[in-house]
């Protein structure tokens, strides 16, 4: 085996099986689709690639159909993905994409537009281009989309230095001067969570409702401070965020600033189908939407799972890949389950009884 090295470490590269999807790769992107798929999965993030290697390592017919419009795409790297460590979402994404066509599996940009169950069984999908097909199964993993507060620069700044999740981005914040913008009631668990990362935050009352005394009291004891007012905007200057400026015209000097969007699946493809998303309400107030189902995935639409956000609005990008993963095996298992039937109805004994009559005759028990 080869041995690389650099200056801090020295590893092993195992040698690749000749099996593997880089060396077997024999397939590529093409713009047509077949017209039946085992599975079509809708969404190329982590949930709905994961299914699909999954799936295309059963050897399931598999379509992915992504549109490129991932929800980490601001983001400079991926963080707490087990050996992916700091990748940049676009390279872990084509490394995905890559495995599945690796695996005979196929890949298509576009965006799905409609979905309808057909009355023998599986799905029609249509693509927006026109292009349509058909599936025995549905993966939709489409996401969800951050609706951010309406505060002048946070929409510049989202995946930059406008954050939510301590463990996404917390590291490379540490020990910076972090604002909260408080828009609802898990403003104050964010703020004892940045305060981890940092003895210096601060949180901006804006548009949430009061704290309660046990809330002050723990900020204060974390050494958290309050500043009352509406947020007008963000401070800007040579592409770096500076401060948080007041209705007042205050300016609090500020490197990052914490958020917390409203989390809304991206349903519109599952509504069609009869799933309607749910609200999730923390402290009375709606923090986002899912579509319930259980933990394989499974929705109450026989034939349709869910993965990654759509389902599960905390799940991060390794999550996302696991609950792809997970859905992608029980729809196998589903179709194998299939098959089987398919296969007993087309070979019972009693079939087996017609078949003799019609070629024996009634010489056949002589025969």
């Amino acid at each position: 085996m080869p041995l690389f090295a650099t200056s801090a470490n020295l590893f092993v590269k195992p040698a690749r099986s000749p099996d593997s999807p880089k060396r077997r790769r024999t397939h590529r992107r093409d713009p047509q689709v077949n017209e039946n798929y085992d599975v079509v999965v809708v969404g190329g993030g982590a949930a709905g690639l994961s299914g699909a290697v999954a799936l295309a390592r059963s050897r399931r017919s598999v379509l992915v159909v992504d549109a490129g419009e991932p929800r980490n795409a601001p983001a400079g790297h991926v963080h707490n993905y087990l050996a992916r460590e700091s990748t940049p979402p676009a390279e872990l994404l084509a490394i995905g994409r890559e495995e599945v066509l690796g695996y005979g599996g196929e890949v298509v940009r576009g965006e799905v537009t409609s979905a309808a169950a057909l009355d023998g069984g599986g799905f029609a999908v249509g693509l927006g281009d026109g292009r349509t097909t058909q599936a025995r199964r549905l993966l939709v993993a489409t996401g969800l989309v951050d609706e951010l507060p309406e505060v002048a620069g946070v929409a510049e700044r989202w995946g930059r230095d406008v954050l939510h999740c301590p463990y996404c981005h917390g590291w490379e914040a540490r020990d910076r001067a972090i604002g909260v913008l408080a828009t609802n009631p898990m403003a104050v668990h964010q703020a004892l969570v940045w305060r981890q990362l940092t003895d210096d935050v601060v949180v901006f009352s804006h548009t949430a409702a009061e704290f309660d005394a046990e809330q002050l009291d723990q900020l204060a004891a974390r050494g958290i401070r309050v500043v009352a007012g509406e947020v007008a905007a963000l401070r800007v200057e040579g592409d770096q965020l500076t401060g948080v400026e007041l209705a007042s015209g205050e300016v609090v000097a500020r490197e990052f600033v914490v958020v917390a969007p409203r989390f809304t699946a991206r349903a519109g493809v599952l509504e069609q189908l009869g799933l309607e998303p749910v609200e999730t309400v923390v402290g009375g107030q709606v923090i986002g939407s899912t579509v319930p189902a259980d933990p394989t995935g499974a929705t109450e639409v026989p034939g349709v799972w869910v993965a990654g956000n759509v389902a599960d609005l905390k799940a991060q990008v390794v999550i996302s890949a696991a609950a792809g993963l997970t859905a992608g095996s029980m729809i196998n298992a589903d179709l194998v389950a299939e098959d089987v039937r398919r296969a007993q109805s087309r070979f019972s004994h009693e079939v087996e009884r017609e078949v003799a009559a019609l070629v024996g005759g009634p010489d056949r028990h002589g025969v």
